[in-house]
């Protein structure tokens, strides 16, 4: 496998805010999770036909740029238009500039999780209804819902602590959830007027959200502290409390928590990392498919009997280092996505640049197709290929699940991150504005 040629240089992570105490919960009995479709890393609703009025897309979040690339998602992937995430920019950064804390905050995420640059979109969903684009802006300590019509805000709501992070939205759509790194906490919104409906404690640091059982279930991954160069085996202690956290999403109430290091030593793998990065459920949610920092492969978790039952290594690219310290916020790998079928696990190998296509019975491995620092991994809209953010080389690129083969790359912004199915109306083609 080959080095792509035109990718950044990587800068060595410094020390970032310190680990927030640990909560110490125990683990409980699991809810009863009944199979069910719905809990893959794309929404059900917007995996279905959307009304005639509206054009399923992709949302490309330019993390560093502030911007989304609309695209196609399936057939050519063509861009459509471009939204500005943060036209209050002037704004949030005389809010910032006149509060020692907030820039301190701001400035740590430049150098931490930002690698010398400001994070300004993170993660996207739009409204059923395809008015408006949800995003959560860590760098701003912030989810701004915009029009995608005037690219003006319609709502905005300043999270706990200072800094926002992954989301996710509810089945029905009206509800998204989002975590705040930095107060260890997950704010559930009204998706039409930002409003709180509640939230719930996590482990430090929460990452990926995940909604299960027809919306139900929360789930909430924390990965712990990333931003430092603690990276050492024997200095695993100081990455804090790093867990799952299972809440009931109506009432907001904890139902289960799972420390994955017990399951992780009970199947023999001490020396794995227990922070959980990206995961994907199988269609009937009875296995959890899981990354882990530092690690390139990936674990299988059955829900049901709460064990872990494999652990794939997936190959190292020779170029690669196996100082920790390099790894970005502690990803070996980072993205992962599961066909429609439950058959594939598509990867994003981010600091060994490539992506494959996993078969998910035998958990071999297909071609390794050179990319630049792949950051997230999603499904097209007809579930025929696996999307990845390429964000050494500022585009998106497409993989046939049946093949595991390249199907096309599309340029896009400045450090591309998540990818989202949305809906905008049929005729758009970008805002009036902004």
């Amino acid at each position: 496998m080959t080095r792509s040629t035109t990718r950044r240089p990587r800068r060595r992570r410094p020390f970032g805010a310190a680990a927030l105490v640990a909560a110490g919960l125990t683990a409980g009995a699991l809810p009863t999770i009944p199979g069910s479709a719905g809990a893959s890393e794309t929404p059900k609703q917007v995996r279905e036909a959307a009304a005639e009025e509206l054009k399923e897309v992709f949302f490309v979040g330019n993390n560093w740029e502030g911007t989304a690339d609309v695209i196609n998602s399936r057939g050519d992937y063509a861009k459509i238009g471009r939204i500005n995430m943060i036209p209050d920019k002037k704004e949030r950064l005389r809010e910032i500039y006149l509060n020692p804390v907030k820039l301190a905050f701001f400035l740590g995420i430049r150098l931490g999780p930002g690698e010398g640059h400001d994070q300004y979109v993170d993660d996207m969903y739009t409204t059923k209804d395809g008015k408006s684009v949800v995003a959560s802006r860590p760098s701003f300590a912030d989810v701004v819902s915009i029009d995608v019509e005037s690219g003006k805000i319609n709502w905005r709501f300043p999270v706990s602590g200072f800094r926002s992070d992954h989301m996710a939205v509810s089945p029905d759509g009206t509800q998204v959830a989002v975590s705040s790194s930095i107060s260890n906490t997950v704010h559930v919104l009204d998706m039409a007027t930002g409003k709180e409906a509640g939230n719930f404690k996590t482990g430090d640091k929460p990452h990926e959200n995940v909604y299960t059982n027809g919306g139900k279930y929360l789930w909430n991954m924390a990965i712990g502290e990333v931003n430092t160069d603690m990276d050492a085996p024997w200095q695993d202690f100081t990455k804090g409390d790093r867990r799952i956290t299972i809440a009931d999403a109506k009432t907001f109430e904890v139902k289960k928590i799972i420390d994955m290091r017990e399951r992780l030593d009970a199947f023999g793998r001490k020396d794995l990392s227990d922070a959980l990065r990206p995961v994907a459920f199988t269609p009937d949610e009875s296995k959890m498919y899981f990354q882990l920092s530092f690690f390139n492969g990936f674990v299988e978790y059955d829900v049901h009997n709460d064990k872990i039952t494999r652990v794939k290594t997936l190959p190292k690219n020779p170029d690669t280092s196996d100082e920790r310290t390099t790894y970005v916020n502690d990803s070996r790998h980072h993205g992962m996505s599961m066909s429609p079928q439950g058959d594939k696990l598509c990867i994003a190998g981010t600091m060994d640049d490539y992506v494959t296509v996993v078969n998910r019975e035998t958990l071999q491995e297909g071609p390794l197709l050179t990319a630049s620092k792949p950051y997230w991994a999603t499904v097209s809209g007809d579930g025929k290929h696996c999307v990845v953010s390429e964000s050494g080389t500022d585009q998106v690129t497409a993989i046939d699940f049946a093949t595991g083969k390249k199907v096309t790359s599309i340029p896009v912004g400045d450090h591309p991150q998540r990818v989202r199915l949305g809906h905008v109306p049929t005729d758009w083609t970008g805002p009036t504005t902004g």
